[in-house]
């Protein structure tokens, strides 16, 4: 017996040693309050589920390969940031955007500076998105590179798979890199077996499994949405390449509402660049644009508008503060009107505050999010903070068309950030992002015209109305508020 008492003391001691070890992991960790606080109460309430969750989710473990990948590019990367500026310098951008905080911050934060000279065209509707992609697969002479979160087969992407084989028959360089999670149906049909058969280069972002959940946080994803055309021509937004008629039929939120803009300028160069790396992070080959001299397009036709921006990547492994920082700085940019539309809205108590101050100073704040949403605990996570804000002035528009999966925060209609990013904390701390910080008005009038479209679509959420939703709408929100930091 006494034995035992030893034993049982060893052990509870080594038990509680490993709490407080945890305990201080977390806290010592450089990270939001509220995500802390939500992992220690989840660790002393559940100690052993908490400890097997935070091991799979509370670290941002890419991986020993990945992580030496990305030393060894870095040096070659800062070379072509530096050469970048160099060729940047001699285009010259509109000094008018240097009062700008949003682009400010971004200058003397990001290593990839503000690129001139790039014509954006704004699609809005799959139709056009998927025709204006095919002309251009149809039109490249030298290479195509596609990364996506989602490439699920069917109606009008079976278009775009034959015109990627097409192209590649006719010797144009072929590269896709698809999210192992989002696209894993892909990744494991006859479709993806054709296109690797006919030489065309497909890996997987991030892959998954239990060997590597042991070594790899497994909910980091690459959500990074972009097609480049002879590194002239891109594509991004918020578009996953899937045919909305037929995606997700079945979960009741209509069909998915996006957008995406077409860059023809330097732009393309640099979300170019974006896949590569990802490309070598995740395969070790060297396919690296960062070891050649950027040479720039020439001059787009003069009766083209042209526009500025900055190119912002973010995700594990980066800068992880900026992007948030970016956030916060154009929403105190805003003096006049503020458009936010998101699909998943969970922002932490910093961008909260911004918003509430921006309605309360005045500016006319515009939150645009679908009515119905795929994610039953992002819906009533987020309908926690429609009380603060309806009460601090902001207009709340729920959007019934559809699932709105368009992301954009447009600033007094001439300062845009538009791409992947939603406003939760999952894609502003997390996953592998990319935004467009345009400075432009035609574009921000543009993006307005489409703002007020999904308005014209929405019904208005009113205080007194809110307010008199029933008890279980309130305790569910109130439920999965407190689980927020961590979806």
């Amino acid at each position: 017996m006494e034995s035992f008492s030893w034993f049982s003391l060893l052990a509870g001691g080594a038990y509680l040693a490993l709490i407080i070890g945890f305990a201080l992991t977390i806290m010592f960790q450089r990270r939001p309050v509220g995500v802390s606080l939500a992992w220690l109460v989840l660790l002393f309430a559940l100690p052993l589920a908490g400890i097997i969750l935070f091991l799979m989710f509370g670290t941002r473990r890419l991986g020993t390969k990945r992580v030496k990948r990305a030393e060894a590019l870095y040096p070659t990367y800062e070379q072509w940031s530096r050469h970048l500026k160099e060729v940047i310098c001699l285009q010259g951008t509109n000094s008018s955007h240097r009062h700008n905080r949003v682009y400010n911050l971004a200058e003397q934060a990001m290593n990839i500076p503000a690129l001139p000279g790039n014509h954006l065209t704004l699609y809005h509707d799959s139709d056009s998105i998927i025709n204006g992609l095919l002309a251009d697969i149809h039109n490249a002479e030298s290479s195509i590179y596609l990364e996506f979160y989602i490439w699920e087969s069917g109606g009008r992407i079976d278009e775009i798979e034959a015109a990627l084989l097409a192209a590649q028959t006719r010797g144009v360089h072929c590269l896709v890199l698809l999210d192992a999670v989002g696209s894993s149906s892909f990744l494991k049909s006859q479709a993806a077996k054709r296109l690797k058969k006919s030489g065309i280069r497909l890996s997987e972002a991030m892959p998954v499994g239990p060997f590597r959940m042991l070594f790899e946080r497994m909910d980091i994803r690459n959500h990074r949405k972009i097609a480049v055309i002879d590194d002239t021509v891109a594509w991004s937004g918020s578009f996953n390449l899937m045919d909305p008629r037929l995606f997700k039929q079945n979960a009741g939120v209509g069909q998915w509402v996006d957008a995406m803009t077409r860059i023809e300028g330097p732009s393309a160069h640099v979300l170019a660049s974006i896949i590569l790396w990802d490309w070598e992070l995740e395969t070790g080959d060297g396919l690296s644009v960062f070891r050649s001299a950027y040479q720039p397009p020439q001059s787009i036709a003069m009766n083209l508008h042209r526009a500025d921006m900055h190119v912002l990547p973010s995700g594990p492994g980066i800068d992880r503060t900026l992007l948030h920082q970016v956030l916060l700085a154009a929403i105190y940019e805003s003096s006049e009107e503020l458009v936010i539309t998101t699909p998943y809205f969970i922002p932490d108590d910093a961008l909260l505050t911004a918003l509430v101050s921006a309605a309360i100073r005045g500016v006319k704040v515009k939150l645009i999010v679908p009515e119905r949403n795929d994610s039953r605990l992002v819906h009533y996570a987020s309908r926690y903070y429609y009380e603060e804000l309806l009460e601090a002035g902001v207009e709340i528009q729920q959007f019934n068309a559809g699932l709105l999966h368009t992301k954009c925060v447009l600033v007094d209609r001439s300062t845009v950030l538009f791409g992947t990013v939603n406003l939760d904390m999952r894609s502003v701390w997390l996953n592998f992002e990319v935004t467009l910080m345009v400075y432009d008005d035609n574009f921000g009038q543009e993006m307005g015209r489409l703002t007020d479209n999904y308005i014209r679509q929405s019904d208005r959420v009113f205080l007194d109305t809110w307010n008199r939703r029933g008890f279980p709408k309130r305790l569910a929100e109130g439920v999965f508020h407190l689980m927020s930091p961590l979806l």
